[in-house]
C-alpha cells in the first residue's frame, strides 16, 4: 500500500539590491569533513578591508555593496584550514559567485582544535541537520548531553519530544506511546542485537555519553530503515576526531541519598568491575563448591572515570589517518525499600516490606579509526566493547508479615524470600564503513558489521522461608524453617544467551540533475540467538528444616550436608539409562531455544526538488524469514516444537517538504511498514521472577506472522534564531493485528504476548519550543529554555480469545505502553564571568500512567504510574583545561509504582523510591 512522506530540503538564497557602482560576492561554503555538507557560521572576509560576513544555516553567504575591484576572499572556521581565493573580480551591478570548501588539517591546528569536534556536535549544527533532513527526525548531540548532564543514550533521547524512559532505572524507552517492540536501534546506521531476553532493542543505558557524538530519533519512515518500523529508528552515532592530539581525563564520585550509610551486600563470586570469572565451570560444580550467602558490598560510594584521546596523522595529498579512543567505568549503589505483590484474582504472594540492594556497573571501550584517502574517499573502522552488570540482593518480607496462599505452615504471615541475582551483559561490536564520491554525480556509502552478545545470569540464588516472624522475636529457641513445597523453592539458577549478527548497508546516490537525485540501496542482516538455562533445586530431606541464621545459609548448603540434610535436584537427568538420575548429579539444560532471523532488502528513492518543494518518493522490497526451535518444560508434551515464517514486504513511502521561507518548513510523511515478533515473544520459555512470570507465544508467527502498519505525519518547523526552534506536529498510525503483553487468564497469571485484536489506532500532537531568553554581545545564549510536550490517544478493540493460551479480553482499551501525556522541559543559565564560565541546568520530565500489561478475563491491567523527574546540573569551566561538574538527579524522588487496576480498587504490586543521586566530577584536558 502506498503512503506519502514529507521532507523538504531547499537551499534558498537571494542577492540584495545593488547600489550604483557596487557589486556583491555570494556563494556556498561546504565542509570537506562531512561529505561537503554546508558549513554554517564560518567567517568570510575580503582581505585588507572591513567587509565580511558569516555563513548561514545552509552555508550561504553574501557580502553586499562591495566597491568594484579585485579582492582576495578569505574563508575561515575554528579548527579548520583557512582558504584564500585571490583575484576575485567584483563588477558594478553584478554578482560574483565563489563556492568552495574547508577541511581540517592537523598540521595547521593548535590547541583550540577541540572546538572542531564540538562544532559538529553542537545544538546549532544539529538543528541545521534537522532543517535540511529529507525525513522527520530530531537529534540530540554531545554539546546538549554535556550541558544537561546526560550520562547515557537512554537519558539522551528521553529529552526529545514524544519520547519517555521507563521508570525504575531501566534503559527501555517509549516513542509516541509505543514501546520496545515498535522501535529499532542502530549504531552508525547498522543494526544492533539486544542484550536482554526481555527486549528487542539493546539497553540504551549501556551507551555512555563519552562515546556519543549524537543520537538521532527518526519518527517518520524512510526506505533506508528496515521495514520493522512503527515508532522510530534510534541511531547512535559514535564520536570521532580530526585534528591535533588531545587527551581528556575525568574522575567523579557521588552518593545516593537512600543508599548512603547502608551496609551493602552483593553476590559472592562477582568482582568490583562487574565481571564473573566462573563461566568455564560446569554449573553443578559451582553449586557444590561455591557458597550461597551474599558478601560485603563495600561502601556505597559511586565512582566513575573516563579517559579519551585522539590525534591525526597527515601523509600529504589530503591523506590523513585520524584516531579516537575512549574508555570509561561507572558504578552505582541503589537501595530500595518498598512493597511487592503477586496478584491475579487474589493475592498469591504479598510482601509489604521488601529491601533490595543493587550494585551496578558499566564498562565501555571504543576505538574509531578514520582513513581519509582524499577529500572524496574515506574508510572508517569502529570497535565497541560494553560490559554491564547488575548485582541485586533482595529480601522479601523482612517484617515477618509476608504471605503466600500456598504456604504450608501459614498462609497469613512469615513468608520470606531471599533472591540473589547477578546479571552480566557483554557486547562486542565491530564495523567497517566507507564513503566515496566518484564525481559530481555519483556517491557511494557502505558499511558492514559483526556483533556478538553474551547475556548471562551465572548463579541466581533463591531461598524461601516460612515462619520468618520467629527470626525477629529475639528468642533463640524459635526459628523459621525452609519452605519446601517443590524441589525448586530453594534453588540455584543459570542462564546463558548468545547472539551473533552480521549486518550491512549500501547506498548509491546518483545526482541526475540539480533537481533530481536518486538513491539505490541494500540492507541485510543475519541474526541467531542461542538460549539455555538450568536450575538446581535444594530438596530439604526433613519436613521442616530450621534456619537459625538467614545470613549463614552456607552452614546448611555445603558439600558435607549433601545427601544428609538436602539433595540437589535437576529437572532433566543427564543419563538415566546409566543410573545418573535427577538427584545429586549434574543435569541437562532445562529450557533451550534457537532463533534465526534473515532479512534482505533493496530500495530506491528519489529526491525531487522543484521550487520550494522537495518530494522523496520511495519503495522498499524486503524479504523476511524467522524461525524459533524450542524445548521447554512449562508446556508439557507441547514443549518441543518449531515455528517459522517467511514473508516478502512491499513498502512504499513518500516524504514531502515545503520551504515556507528560509527559516521554516512544512513537512508531510506517509508510509506503510510492518512489525514482526521478536525471539523472546515467540519462545514459550517462561522466566520466573519472585512476583511475576513472563513468557512467549509461538502462535505469533502464524496468526498472522506480522502486523501491517500505516503511518501519517504532518509537521511545521520554524528555525527562528540561532539554536532556536518552534515546531508543531500531528501524527497517526493504524496497526493491524497488534501484539500486546497480556496477563494470561490461567492459574499462574503468566504474562505472555498475544495478537489481541484486528486493529489499534494511535493519534497525537507534539509541540516543541527552544528559545534564547537572554543573549550576550556575541549573540551567545545566557538564559535559554526548552519545552516539548506530546498528547496522544490510543485505542484497540480486543478479541474475545487468543489461541492456545486462552485469554478472554473482549473490550476496548488503550495500547500497551502508551502514555497520554509526555512533557520535557529545561532551563539553562550560562553567564561568562571573566575566565569562569558556569552552565547551570534545571531539567524536568513527566510521563502519565501507561499500561504495562493488559489484564484478561476478570483481571485488571497492570499500570505503570506516571513519574515526575527533576535534575539539576552545574558545569564549571575553570580556565582552558579544568572542568568541575556538580549534579543532583531525581530531586523529586517520586514513587516508582506499578498497580493492578481492579474494579474494587487499585492493587499495588510494586512500590519503592530510588533516592536522589548527588555527584561531583572533575575533568582535565591536555
Amino acid at each position: 500500500m502506498k503512503q506519502i512522506y514529507l521532507v523538504l530540503l531547499v537551499l534558498i538564497f537571494t542577492s540584495a539590491a545593488f547600489a550604483q557602482g557596487t557589486g556583491s560576492v555570494v556563494g556556498v561554503l561546504s565542509d570537506k569533513e562531512m561529505n561537503n555538507e554546508p558549513l554554517p557560521f564560518a567567517t568570510v572576509q575580503l582581505k585588507g578591508t572591513t567587509k565580511g560576513t558569516t555563513t548561514d544555516f545552509d552555508g550561504l553567504y553574501e557580502i553586499a555593496n562591495v566597491d568594484a575591484g579585485t579582492y582576495t576572499v578569505v574563508f575561515s572556521f575554528v579548527g579548520y584550514e583557512t582558504v584564500e581565493i585571490p583575484n576575485v573580480v567584483v563588477e558594478a551591478g553584478k554578482v560574483t559567485t565563489i563556492n568552495t570548501g574547508l577541511g581540517a588539517t592537523a598540521a595547521a591546528l593548535d590547541e583550540v582544535v577541540i572546538t572542531t569536534t564540538v562544532s559538529r556536535e553542537s545544538e546549532v549544527a544539529l538543528l541545521l541537520e534537522q532543517k535540511n533532513a529529507t525525513a522527520i527526525q530530531q537529534t540530540i548531540g554531545a554539546d546538549e548531553l554535556a550541558r544537561k548532564g546526560v550520562s547515557d543514550a537512554a537519558a539522551a533521547i528521553a529529552k526529545i519530544s514524544g519520547v519517555s524512559k521507563q521508570s525504575g532505572g531501566s534503559g527501555n524507552v517509549y516513542v509516541r506511546g509505543l514501546g520496545d517492540r515498535y522501535l529499532n536501534t542502530t549504531y552508525n546506521g547498522l543494526s544492533l542485537p539486544s542484550n536482554d531476553i526481555e527486549r528487542k532493542n539493546i539497553d540504551l543505558d549501556l551507551f555512555p555519553s563519552d562515546i556519543i557524538q549524537n543520537v538521532a530519533v527518526s519518527k517518520a519512515y524512510s526506505t533506508k530503515f528496515y521495514g520493522d518500523f512503527a515508532a522510530s529508528n534510534v541511531d547512535v552515532i559514535a564520536k570521532d576526531y580530526k585534528g591535533k592530539g588531545f587527551l581528556d581525563i575525568s574522575l567523579g564520585s557521588g552518593i545516593n541519598t537512600r543508599a548512603a550509610g547502608k551496609d551493602f551486600v552483593r553476590s559472592e563470586g562477582t568482582g568490583y568491575f562487574g565481571f564473573y570469572n566462573r563461566y568455564d565451570n560446569n554449573p553443578f560444580a559451582v553449586v557444590l563448591s561455591q557458597p550461597v550467602d551474599p558478601v560485603d558490598g563495600g561502601q556505597p560510594i559511586n565512582l566513575n572515570g573516563s579517559i579519551s584521546g585522539g590525534t591525526s596523522f597527515d601523509f600529504g595529498n589530503e591523506t590523513r589517518l585520524s584516531v579516537f579512543a575512549t574508555a570509561s567505568f561507572a558504578n552505582d549503589f541503589e537501595y530500595r525499600r518498598g512493597s511487592k505483590a503477586d496478584f491475579t484474582s487474589e493475592y498469591k504472594q504479598r510482601f509489604d516490606d521488601v529491601e533490595e540492594f543493587e550494585y551496578s556497573t558499566t564498562t565501555t571501550a571504543m576505538a574509531n579509526l578514520i582513513y581519509r584517502i582524499n577529500s572524496k574517499h574515506r574508510i572508517s573502522y569502529n570497535s565497541l566493547f560494553l560490559n554491564s552488570s547488575s548485582d541485586e540482593v533482595g529480601d522479601y518480607g523482612v517484617d515477618g508479615n509476608g504471605t503466600n496462599r500456598d504456604g504450608i505452615i501459614s498462609i497469613d504471615e512469615g513468608f520470606f524470600v531471599r533472591n540473589i541475582l547477578f546479571t552480566q551483559d557483554m557486547i562486542f561490536v565491530n564495523q567497517l564503513s566507507g564513503d566515496h564520491q566518484f564525481n559530481d554525480k555519483l556517491e557511494l556509502s557502505w558499511g558492514v558489521g559483526y556483533n556478538r552478545v553474551f547475556a548471562r545470569q551465572p548463579d541466581r540464588k533463591r531461598f524461601t522461608l516460612e515462619n520468618y516472624q520467629l527470626a525477629l522475636d529475639n528468642d533463640p529457641n524459635t526459628n523459621p524453617s525452609f519452605f519446601n513445597n517443590t524441589n525448586f523453592d530453594n534453588q540455584r539458577y543459570f542462564q546463558d544467551i548468545q547472539d551473533e549478527e552480521i549486518n550491512s548497508r549500501l547506498n548509491l546516490e546518483y545526482k541526475a540533475s540539480e533537481a533530481i537525485k536518486l538513491n539505490f540501496g541494500y540492507n541485510g542482516r543475519t541474526k541467531t540467538r542461542d538460549f539455555k538455562n538450568i536450575r538446581y533445586g535444594y530438596d530439604l530431606l526433613e519436613p521442616r528444616t530450621e534456619v537459625s541464621d538467614i545470613n549463614n545459609l552456607d552452614g546448611v548448603f555445603n558439600l558435607e550436608n549433601l545427601g544428609t540434610i538436602y539433595d540437589t535436584f535437576v529437572f532433566r537427568p543427564l543419563a538415566p539409562e546409566y543410573g545418573i538420575d535427577n538427584r545429586n548429579f549434574p543435569g541437562n539444560y532445562e529450557n533451550t531455544y534457537n532463533g534465526k532471523l534473515d532479512i534482505h532488502a533493496g530500495y530506491v528513492n528519489a529526491e525531487i526538488t522543484t521550487g520550494k518543494w522537495l518530494f522523496v518518493p520511495g519503495f522498499r522490497v524486503e524479504s523476511f524469514r524467522q524461525s524459533i526451535a524450542y524445548d521447554v518444560i512449562n508446556l508439557g508434551s507441547n514443549g518441543i516444537g518449531e515455528s517459522a515464517a517467511y514473508k516478502n514486504f512491499y513498502l512504499p513511502s513518500l516524504n514531502v517538504k515545503y520551504a515556507v521561507n528560509d527559516d521554516s518548513n512544512l513537512r508531510f510523511s506517509a508510509s506503510k511498514t510492518v512489525s514482526f515478533p521478536e525471539f523472546k515473544e515467540v519462545a514459550p520459555f517462561v522466566y520466573e521472577d519472585v512476583t511475576q512470570r513472563v513468557g512467549g507465544n509461538p502462535d505469533l508467527l502464524n496468526d498472522p506472522a506480522v502486523s501491517n502498519i500505516y503511518n501519517l505525519d504532518l509537521k511545521y518547523e520554524w528555525f527562528f534564531g540561532k539554536g532556536e526552534l518552534l515546531s508543531l506536529s500531528g501524527f497517526g498510525k493504524e496497526i493491524n493485528d497488534p501484539v500486546n503483553k497480556v496477563i494470561a487468564n490461567d492459574a499462574t497469571g503468566t504474562q505472555r504476548y498475544f495478537r489481541t485484536g484486528d486493529k489499534a489506532t494511535v493519534y497525537g500532537v507534539e509541540f516543541e519550543l527552544r528559545k534564547n531568553l537572554l543573549t550576550n554581545e556575541d549573540e551567545q545564549p545566557v538564559l535559554a529554555a526548552g519545552l516539548n510536550a506530546t498528547v496522544m490517544k490510543t485505542e484497540q478493540k480486543l478479541k474475545s480469545s487468543n489461541g492456545s493460551f486462552v485469554s478472554t479480553l473482549d473490550r476496548t482499551d488503550e495500547l500497551q505502553g502508551a502514555s497520554p501525556y509526555l512533557i520535557n522541559a529545561d532551563l539553562s543559565y550560562s553567564p561568562t564571568l571573566g575566565s569562569y564560565k558556569p552552565v547551570a541546568n534545571l531539567i524536568y520530565s513527566y510521563f502519565d500512567d501507561r499500561i504495562e500489561a493488559l489484564g484478561s478475563g476478570q483481571l485488571g491491567n497492570i499500570i505503570e504510574k506516571g513519574v515526575h523527574n527533576l535534575d539539576f546540573v552545574l558545569r564549571n569551566e575553570l580556565g582552558n583545561n579544568w572542568e568541575l561538574n556538580l549534579s543532583a538527579k531525581n530531586l523529586l524522588d517520586p514513587d516508582i509504582q506499578y498497580f493492578r487496576a481492579e474494579p474494587t480498587g487499585d492493587i499495588v504490586i510494586s512500590n519503592y523510591k530510588r533516592g536522589i543521586d548527588l555527584g561531583l566530577s572533575v575533568k582535565y584536558s591536555f
